[in-house]
């Protein structure tokens, strides 16, 4: 047990997995440090993991997280992983077992924050990542410090919840 693979993390199922992303979400959305980060952000972030053709929806309204399955048709940003190893290794990396994790919780996949280039320049490309990131990034430069925030605190949660599958009455997510 001391020698699991990233591997180990992923999910058995596409089903099971939109439960763990839904769980991790739902612990998300009460960790008050974020809520008051984000108290004034408005808008949509389209997530997708490209392999297993996997897409959901985060809604960010005033300091509330909400989940939704479906793909938004018009999202603000566009965060997409090639594949689902390599967005669970995210999880896995930023997990820590302490409380408040959220806050000193960071994920190698960090979204890198517009550049004076992207700020000033009116073609500059709108989508960016760093080579060696798996995240591809898409919309809004401007979102990405806010969005920065709830992939540091999600992939905390997310971690733990990958470790400890139960929802919030102990039944099973797998």
């Amino acid at each position: 047990m001391t020698d699991q693979s990233t591997e180990s993390f992923l999910p058995p199922s596409k089903r099971a997995a939109r439960r763990i992303l839904q769980r991790a979400f739902v612990l998300t959305g009460r960790d008050k440090p974020l809520r008051q980060h984000i108290r004034e952000a408005r808008f949509t972030i389209l997530w997708m993991l490209e392999d297993w053709d996997l897409a959901w929806t985060i809604i960010i309204d005033r300091g509330r997280i909400e989940f939704a399955r479906r793909p938004a048709k018009h999202p603000d940003l566009t965060l997409s992983w090639r594949t689902a190893s390599e967005f669970f290794s995210s999880a896995s990396l930023s997990f820590q077992p302490k409380r408040g994790a959220s806050r000193a919780a960071g994920f190698k996949g960090e979204i890198p924050l517009p550049s004076a280039r992207d700020r000033n320049d009116a073609d500059a490309p709108e989508r960016s990542a760093l080579p060696e990131d798996p995240l591809e990034l898409a919309g809004n430069a401007e979102l990405r410090r806010v969005a920065s925030h709830l992939l540091n605190c999600f992939f905390a949660y997310l971690g733990h919840v990958l470790r400890n599958p139960v929802d919030g009455a102990g039944e099973s997510l797998l």
